[in-house]
């Protein structure tokens, strides 16, 4: 696609430099409208800008004593993981895993790099002509220098430069490509009059946009006196498709930026009406809009807003969570006082005294998850694509003529908990390593049921029948000690543990508990809706033991439960809100530690 400039004042007046507020680094649309719109692939060479194994005659004793001291190292590691990560869902929880056993595999280098310099200053025809003759072997140098301009963040000025020496030497034709990449630097420095000269040529030009330019247009123009012109392009990019919901969050910035509240509450609910899930920055700006502000409407929707988040289980940022406080404390007479704080394994908050949410269901939710389960993961679910309808019953009648198991154990799962040493840890020979893990592979599961057994509670293990066959990993005396301390079933080798684990948990009661390193992600994504998911994990989160000794011999211990639920709450004159600490990376099966409490002073 191309463009004309022919009856357009020059370039060098065409483009004047205006600062606006709004685009920061940190929302690039780099990423949008080169995936989206230009397909463009990772390359294998890309472009960036210029700014023991000793031999031990005593090697059985040697691996031993140096295997004690890895245990006592890892022991060590794992008391500090059940001080700061006080349960397996503690957000950090799954780096510091990570970080105590790192991958061997061997690190995977970046792609080797041409390194160019590109210009700082604006080139003249002659200059770009020249650079574009070393580097003849680019199919299309205008475009992939300015793309190389787009990811570096080059100045406006040498960008200009580019778009007039295509330009000249094409009779006024600059491409659409072109003129799109040109629009994210404008957007990016802030230069609304170039902006505004885009847009007006764009629009002269071209009925309809793709997503990534109007996307552009609509950032650039919201904080510009013809901001209401970004509603506009967001009402014809909704004529082709659902806006993203960073559309939504840029026209609602701008509709707040310039007071206009009614506007921005209408984009939030058609948001929300098209269950998009808004951003968090998005739901920042009310707090942050509201701030002094004495309206009990007002007040009710950021209240909503709150709720929305526990609904869907949704933490606010650090920076959020400041936003949070602030409205608090400023509404005129209320009263309202914040403190960051954490919560005891009690559920006791430390700032407020009071006990936050139990994390256990009720009567009436867990009646309601089984048979959520049931039908959707166990009935409904696609585990005859790895069991059969016989099998399941067979496991089913197990379970029925059973009395109420205490703990499930995923017997696999847990007898691969020990971390298979490697070469480079102990310095011996693989050999050796190879058999001293086959013959502590059973041991781990031994010790755990033994631990169970001696406080008298009734435990099934779940198995394949593979297990039965007399080897040196499955050793016929360890395993029968175990059946006489532990129900074990042993489904087919090609069975899913899972639908078992979930059934025979459920079936057992809400006492019950169950053992797998297994996060259940595919199965929570069976449940059919946002409610179920939630109560799913709400669920497991008070369900799931997760072992700290992971080494045969070591004393077996557990991780302890989290006794409360970690999500938005209140009871009127008080909010719990977790909140994400800036400094910790939480994966998105974990939740936060930190929290915000807030309580009206009486």
């Amino acid at each position: 696609m191309t463009f004309y400039f022919t009856g357009i004042r020059s370039f060098p007046k065409l483009w004047k430099s205006n600062s606006y507020f709004g685009l920061s680094s940190s929302h690039s649309y780099l990423s949008l409208f080169l995936k989206d719109c230009y397909g463009i692939r990772n390359q294998e060479k890309c472009f960036s800008v210029k700014t023991m194994s000793a031999q031990n005659t005593k090697a059985m004793n040697l691996l031993i004593a140096k295997a004690r001291c890895v245990r006592k190292l890892d022991e060590s590691s794992n008391k500090q993981v059940s001080a700061d990560s006080s349960h397996m869902f503690a957000a950090g929880a799954a780096k510091k895993r990570s970080q105590m056993n790192p991958s061997s595999k061997d690190p995977v280098l970046p792609p080797v790099e041409n390194i160019i310099q590109l210009p700082t200053k604006p080139l003249n025809s002659e200059e770009w002509d020249k650079l574009k003759e070393e580097f003849k072997e680019k199919a299309n140098f205008e475009n992939w220098i300015i793309l190389q301009m787009v990811k570096c963040h080059s100045s406006v000025d040498v960008a200009k430069s580019v778009l007039a020496w295509v330009a000249a030497k094409n009779s006024g034709i600059v491409g659409y490509d072109l003129l799109v990449k040109y629009l994210y630097l404008c957007v990016f420095h802030k230069q609304t009059s170039e902006i505004i000269d885009v847009y007006e040529i764009m629009k002269a030009r071209y009925k309809r946009l793709e997503s990534g330019a109007y996307t552009l247009l609509m950032r650039g123009l919201i904080y510009t006196d013809r901001w209401r012109e970004a509603l506009l392009l967001l009402e014809d990019l909704k004529k082709v498709m659902i806006p993203s919901k960073k559309n939504y969050d840029d026209c609602i910035q701008g509709a707040l930026f310039h007071q206009d509240v009614n506007v921005a509450w209408n984009l939030y609910q058609e948001l929300l009406s098209h269950d998009i899930v808004p951003m968090l920055e998005t739901l920042k700006a009310f707090f942050d809009f509201g701030k002094d502000m004495k309206d009990d409407q007002y007040s009710n929707k950021l209240h909503n807003i709150l709720l929305y988040l526990r609904n869907n289980q949704l933490y606010p940022g650090e920076s959020f969570a400041h936003s949070i406080k602030t409205w608090f404390e400023s509404i005129p007479g209320e009263q309202w006082k914040g403190q960051f704080t954490t919560i005891q394994q009690s559920g006791r908050c430390l700032g407020c005294g009071k006990t936050v949410e139990s994390i256990h269901l009720s009567s009436e939710e867990y009646e309601f998850l089984k048979e959520k389960i049931m039908r959707d993961v166990i009935d409904g679910g696609d585990q005859y694509k790895k069991t059969t309808p016989q099998e399941l019953k067979r496991f089913q009648n197990f379970v029925k003529y059973h009395p109420p198991f205490d703990v499930v154990i995923d017997g696999l799962n847990v007898a691969k908990m020990f971390p298979k040493a490697r070469e480079s840890q102990v310095g011996l020979p693989i050999c050796l390593l190879s058999f001293f893990a086959r013959t502590l592979f059973l041991e781990q599961l031994l010790n755990v049921v033994s631990h169970l057994a001696k406080q008298n509670l009734q435990v099934l293990v779940l198995g394949r029948k593979h297990m039965l066959t007399q080897n040196s990993r499955w050793r016929r005396v360890e395993m029968e000690k175990m059946q006489k301390q532990a129900s074990f079933f042993f489904a087919d080798n090609i069975s899913e543990d899972d639908p078992f684990l979930l059934y025979a948990t459920l079936h057992s009661g809400n006492h019950c508990k169950f053992i797998t390193k297994d996060l259940m992600r595919d199965h929570k994504a069976c449940l059919p809706d946002a409610k179920t998911q939630r109560l799913f994990f709400k669920w497991q989160q008070g369900h799931q033991l997760a072992i700290v000794s992971k080494h045969p011999g070591a004393k077996i211990t557990f991780q302890h439960i989290l006794s409360y639920d970690t999500v938005v709450q209140t009871t009127g004159d008080s909010w719990h809100i977790p909140y994400d600490d800036d400094l910790v990376e939480r994966y998105s099966y974990e939740v936060p530690t930190k929290w915000l409490c807030l309580h009206r002073k009486t």
